[in-house]
């Protein structure tokens, strides 16, 4: 553990909140587009797991949080089908699969998309190197 964490015992992150407009347009997005498992809803508020990590769909509390969310890197095992899905469902794509890092071991590939309610995400795929 490193000294900076060491004070707080922080372990990893437990939930990340993303700022919607349209709870229910939101909730769909991520459950039907995405695939995300919707965990369970409260009035006003949508949580899904996404790998051990909750992410939480809500409207802003106040006007200070009523922005875009930071972008998120939803990793996947094959980023040209991941983009197809997202083609599929007529969401905005942003930029197309594109080869970001060429690594030792793998490539680092990465596409652009804006979700239903405006925030940009990505979708990242490390491609193992044919050896």
């Amino acid at each position: 553990m490193s000294a900076a964490t060491a004070g707080l015992g922080i372990q990893n992150i437990g939930q990340i909140s993303i700022i919607v407009k349209d709870v229910e347009r939101a909730t769909a997005f991520y459950r039907d587009v995405l695939g995300l498992p919707l965990l369970f809803t409260v009035p006003g508020m949508a949580f899904f797991d996404c790998g051990g990590v909750r992410l939480m769909l809500g409207t802003a509390s106040s006007p200070e949080y009523d922005h875009p969310s930071s972008i998120f890197y939803f990793r996947v095992p094959d980023i040209q089908a991941g983009h197809a899905r997202l083609v599929e469902h007529g969401v905005e794509i942003l930029a197309p699969p594109l080869l970001i890092a060429p690594m030792p071991s793998h490539d680092l590939w990465m596409t652009a998309f804006r979700d239903s309610e405006g925030n940009i995400h990505q979708l990242m795929s490390e491609v193992p190197r044919a050896v």
